[in-house]
């Protein structure tokens, strides 16, 4: 099985018996210069440089399976392939002429290919397994695997900050405002990350700075508009947020937000309600938070930021109506360190690489090195397989790794398929 991304790569990377290179017209040939990649439009390769028949040419490279995908391209009718040096395929299926109607210099692959190569990329691409490569695995040197996740993290990095740029456009380049969405989002945890969201959304950082003397109230702008006050309470504290929250909608015309967060299957530690009530003492306990966040010297002293306990009500409750035994509701170690990584991070490089200040990004990757590792299912598979995960800088390097990489199967821009194939 052959495909244009194998081409390109093996190409790119001069995976083939170069001894003796010939064209298909017997001429010989030699590849000084493979040229430069281009993945945007016009031909493959650029700037590349060959010695054909004793002659130096510097030009374009174009790279095709069959030799006659050049007509069926229609390169032929396209400016941009006027200074092809030499046009290399997988199966030299039909002559292909230049503008001049001159024999264009080809070069065919096909013979010239380890089989072992392809036999190993076939592999890779028909695998199923959670990692396509896991039976070979660890493959780098430590010191490769730290150079690969490196650029990992800062892949993942990139990605998160994309949300965010373009949170930070709705938002009227309000930081503040665009680090509460996302402080909100973190606290859904995954099932019920959109809900907060719209939630954050609904409720301006203004409007929360008018009430946050008062933590109840807090809460029932939070709690009602997630749609959590609908219900008829017997119990004094939420049938207190529902006056509050209905006196507060009809002041700020607030109306709850289209979808109710959920509780199904999830620990009561994470339940909706729980969160929301942690927010509100967040919100109680800081002010203009992100800048405190700049304005820390340690990751110990953002950690502190976020150490916080809901009120009083939630030590005997999980959710509305349903008594448990006392257990205050803190934020707890694990917890924190996931909004740092998912939140308070992301959106200090996204603050760093928007502002082209690198010290805001180095920070960032600076505390993630500091951080424990994430245990979850991706994280544990690879250190099964002897991948290291010691610190929040390797676990969301191998969350890029296995979501971006792996189950897409770019075997061919990873570093781990690379050297597989090389090998």
């Amino acid at each position: 099985m052959i495909n244009e991304k194998l081409l390109h790569f093996i190409w790119q990377f001069q995976y083939f018996n170069k001894e003796q290179l010939a064209t298909s017209d017997g001429i010989p040939l030699q590849v000084l210069h493979c040229g430069q990649h281009n993945h945007n439009q016009g031909p493959d390769f650029l700037a590349a440089k060959i010695k054909t028949g004793g002659i130096m040419l510097a030009g374009n490279i174009e790279l095709h399976i069959n030799a006659s995908h050049w007509y069926q391209h229609h390169h032929n009718h396209d400016t941009n392939y006027n200074h092809i040096i030499l046009h290399v395929v997988w199966i030299n299926d039909k002559p292909v002429f230049d503008n001049n109607r001159q024999p264009m210099p080809t070069l065919e692959l096909q013979s010239l290919v380890p089989k072992i190569l392809l036999q190993q990329y076939n592999k890779l691409m028909q695998a199923e397994s959670f990692i396509p490569c896991e039976n070979h695995l660890p493959v780098l040197a430590p010191i490769a695997w730290m150079a690969w996740k490196e650029r990992l993290a800062l892949e993942r990095l990139e990605h998160k900050s994309e949300l965010i740029i373009e949170h930070l456009a709705q938002a009227n380049n309000h930081w503040e405002e665009v680090f509460w969405w996302h402080l909100a989002r973190n606290f859904g945890i995954k099932v019920n990350t959109g809900v907060f969201e719209q939630v954050a959304k609904s409720l301006s950082i203004n409007i929360l700075a008018k009430h946050k003397s008062q933590v109840q109230q807090l809460e029932a702008l939070l709690l009602g508009q997630a749609g959590l006050l609908q219900m008829d309470f017997t119990e004094d504290y939420p049938l207190l947020l529902k006056r509050e929250y209905n006196f507060l909608a009809k002041k700020y015309s607030l109306h709850p937000v289209s979808k109710q967060p959920v509780f199904l299957r999830m620990r009561p530690a994470t339940f909706p309600t729980l969160r929301l009530a942690q927010l509100a003492m967040l919100i109680n306990q800081s002010k203009h938070l992100f800048a405190k966040i700049q304005a820390a010297v340690t990751i110990a002293d953002v950690k502190k930021l976020f150490d916080i306990t809901a009120n009083d009500y939630w030590h005997y409750h999980y959710r509305f109506e349903e008594e448990t035994p006392f257990l205050p509701k803190k934020t707890g170690k694990q917890f924190i360190d996931n909004i740092l990584i998912n939140t308070v991070i992301p959106v200090l490089f996204a603050y760093g690489h928007l502002r082209k200040e690198q010290q805001w990004k180095d920070r960032a990757l600076h505390w993630l090195q500091q951080l424990d590792a994430e245990q979850n299912s991706i994280t544990k598979k690879w250190k099964e397989h002897s991948v290291s995960n010691h610190t929040a800088f390797d676990s969301q390097a191998l969350i890029e790794l296995k979501n971006n990489y792996c189950s897409e199967k770019r075997c061919l821009e990873c570093a781990v398929g690379n050297k597989l194939l090389r090998n």
